[in-house]
């Protein structure tokens, strides 16, 4: 990289935090895609065949990613990022400043901004070490009035702490309010969580360039309530949205980006091989490093 005294050096990137880069596999992937890309449901040509493949191809792996088989009725809506996929499900939902969503103060922009602008929030506040406990969510879950949503992220953007999902979750449940897990900085570390209700993440958080993103939970609450945009489908003549030719295009205004369904695609694949084992013990490895880092500088301090 280009250095302030005009010299070139080897840059080390640990600069993985806002966007990751592309896995060689997973350019590979795109690289071989890119001649063959077209329309998406919308052509009878091989080029506009074999993009559709590959795109439904990329919404099943994300399904299966995500722990859902293709008859749990689930469904994976391919979105341009996180944001754009919470966002997409806050205007599914039809809520109103009169319902109340629970989040908490360890959320990312993308799990507060859309959930403040549609409904009414109710926070969590966090410890000095930025973390919270089951008990602090169940406590906000059972004041009045009852909630409509618990948004909780997986893992935090700034300290990586993991919250208690499963128990947490749980909890929820009992209480009969659905949970979205905001797993954008969850998806390329550790496996998804299965029980919460919608899960949301970025291809660009997990090794995949370009802007493509997923939104997953139930088929007839996705399906319902107003639709986030209208147009760029492909329908049969007369009957509207509800002839539409492909199996989840509504939800999928305009041109989608295939080559970013196919990147996602390749990374998901890439993220299973290494294997979860593998990962977690490799952000151990780092943890341990800098752990061992921030003890010496602390010792050299109170050397001087």
């Amino acid at each position: 990289m280009p250095c302030a005294d005009g010299t070139q050096r080897p840059y080390l990137s640990f600069d993985a935090a806002t966007s990751t880069g592309a896995l060689a596999g997973v350019l590979e992937a795109v690289e071989a895609f890119v001649p063959w890309y077209s329309g998406v449901h919308c052509g009878a040509g091989y080029k506009s065949q074999a993009s559709a493949l590959a795109y439904e191809g990329a919404r099943l792996a994300a399904l299966a990613f995500a722990g859902r088989g293709p008859d749990s009725g689930d469904v994976a809506v391919i979105r341009q990022n996180t944001t754009d996929a919470i966002s997409y499900l806050a205007c599914r939902l039809g809520l109103s400043r009169g319902d109340v969503v629970v989040a908490t103060m360890a959320e990312h922009h993308a799990n507060l901004l859309p959930w403040a602008r549609a409904a009414t929030c109710r926070y969590v506040e966090c410890g000095k070490d930025g973390t919270f406990t089951g008990e602090d969510i169940a406590a906000a879950l059972d004041r009045r009035r009852a909630p409509r949503l618990l948004a909780i992220t997986g893992a935090s953007h700034v300290t990586s702490w993991l919250p208690p999902l499963p128990d947490i979750i749980a909890a929820a449940h009992r209480r009969g309010i659905p949970v979205l897990v905001d797993a954008a900085q969850l998806a390329p570390h550790r496996p998804l969580p299965g029980e919460a209700d919608f899960l949301a993440w970025s291809g660009h958080k997990m090794y995949a360039p370009f802007g493509t993103g997923v939104l997953v939970g139930p088929r007839r609450v996705l399906a319902a309530g107003d639709r986030f945009l209208a147009g760029g489908a492909g329908f049969e003549p007369g009957r509207g949205e509800a002839g539409c030719i492909a199996p989840f295009q509504p939800e999928e205004e305009g041109s989608p980006n295939v080559i970013g369904a196919v990147a996602l695609r390749a990374a998901i694949g890439a993220v299973e091989d290494i294997g979860w084992p593998s990962l977690a013990r490799h952000d151990r490895r780092i943890a341990a490093s800098r752990a061992r880092g921030d003890s010496r500088r602390s010792a050299a301090r109170a050397g001087s």
